[in-house]
């Protein structure tokens, strides 16, 4: 988060769509978000995301989504420290937001796809399905 909360810890308002925004709303958050859900657990894995995330915001991002709560690292190795990263309950939660956001775009968006996704490919096929009597 930016800035510093005013007397009601909050940045601007509590309005739940800006303190939404506050933890995830930058160009970069959810895309890292996204990644974890496609399994991509290392700083590598990550850092080799079809969008190239410079390596500087990644560390920054990933260190921001780990003080709001959103994911936890854990080392896998000891020298030198290297971490994987997994979504919390609460940034799983965030899973719902990407569907959303992914079914905004393909109807809105042309040419838009869900980019290998198990976890959201399977979420808005099986949706898209239902709704369009089986068609994808």
């Amino acid at each position: 988060m930016k800035g510093n909360p005013k007397a009601d810890g909050f940045l601007r308002s509590p309005c739940a769509v800006a303190c939404t925004l506050d933890v995830v709303g930058d160009k970069w958050s959810l895309l890292v978000v996204r990644d974890l859900l496609r399994g991509n657990l290392t700083y590598g894995e990550l850092q080799n995301s079809f969008e190239g995330i410079p390596t500087n915001i990644l560390a920054d991002r990933l260190k921001k989504l780990e003080e709001a709560g959103v994911i936890a690292k854990s080392a896998y190795q000891l020298h030198p420290v290297r971490y994987t990263y997994a979504l919390t309950e609460k940034g799983k939660g965030l899973g719902e937001v990407l569907l959303a956001i992914v079914k905004w775009g393909k109807k809105h968006i042309p040419g838009t796809q869900v980019l290998g996704s198990p976890t959201l490919g399977s979420a808005v096929g099986e949706k898209l399905s239902r709704k369009q009597g089986g068609k994808r």
